[in-house]
């Protein structure tokens, strides 16, 4: 009898030992899978440590949410603002070297190339415009023309420099902003001069496909619908917030394009409507 008391309690013995044994490799496979997460996520912005980013409008809602995001994984940014343009409340401004240009104005457009000359950029997102309101018979010849200049001479003063140094360095990736009134003139009724403008930003990035078939650099549009910014807040109280595009997921879209599992994509639209 005493032998079987003594079995039964080595055995109950055994049996927590190996529950022991087995909580503990669980908790280290839990450790093992932690740190492997941990691991891909700091090697994801190794693996971009070294790129260089151009932001145009970088004090602007999209500009600033891009410099967010492309910093936090691990990209150098050289950023953009007009001549005069206030740094908004709330920028930071570690890691971006800023500069100013009136890309309205051709020669000091490509003045500023003069000082890149010899640095890679990797990707560059274009993100200054301008928007204006008329139907036909309000829209003048002159109107059109302001349009134009604001949304597509500005973004072809940097787009032809840059496509031309990213074929001489063999990649990059370009991405512009364009509309939905751009992209489908039906919708651009009672915004003619806007939405002619805004179509030319698609026939610019088709261009720059065009020509560099067969390259890695690859031009993309992107159409948000109304994105999620304080003034459109304010000029649309009673729209509703959540249907709205958030820049910062506007970045991420942009940035998931710059990885290596999207490298096969070319010549993409990249439309960003959120609920609206």
């Amino acid at each position: 009898m005493h032998r079987l008391t003594l079995f039964f309690s080595v055995f109950r013995k055994a049996v927590s030992l190996r529950e022991a044994l087995n909580g503990l490799f669980a908790l280290l496979f839990i450790y093992r899978y932690i740190c492997n997460i941990a691991y891909l996520g700091t090697l994801r912005n190794v693996v971009h440590m070294g790129n260089t980013i151009l932001v145009t409008g970088a004090y602007g809602n999209l500009g600033q949410a891009v410099v967010r995001v492309f910093r936090s994984k691990g990209y150098a940014i050289i950023g953009m603002a007009a001549p005069g343009e206030k740094v908004p409340e709330g920028f930071d401004p570690q890691g971006v070297d800023m500069t100013t240009v009136d890309l309205l104005d051709d020669a000091s457009s490509s003045a500023i190339w003069g000082d890149w000359n010899s640095r890679k950029i990797d990707v560059a997102v274009f993100t200054v415009g301008g928007f204006a309101m008329g139907g036909l018979a309000e829209t003048s010849s002159a109107d059109i023309e302001k349009q134009i200049r604001l949304n597509f001479i500005t973004l072809y003063h940097m787009v032809r420099p840059l496509f031309l140094k990213m074929m001489k360095q063999g990649h990059g990736r370009i991405f512009m902003i364009g509309s939905r009134p751009g992209g489908d003139m039906r919708m651009s009724k009672g915004m003619v001069a806007y939405g002619f403008a805004k179509s030319l930003v698609f026939r610019l990035a088709e261009m720059v496909n065009l020509e560099a078939e067969g390259s890695d650099v690859v031009a993309s549009v992107v159409i948000p619908s109304v994105i999620d910014t304080p003034q459109n807040r304010i000029s649309m109280p009673d729209a509703d917030f959540s249907a709205w595009v958030k820049p910062d997921d506007i970045a991420e879209v942009i940035h998931f394009h710059c990885s290596q599992e999207a490298s096969s994509l070319r010549e993409p639209i990249i439309r960003m409507y959120g609920r609206s």
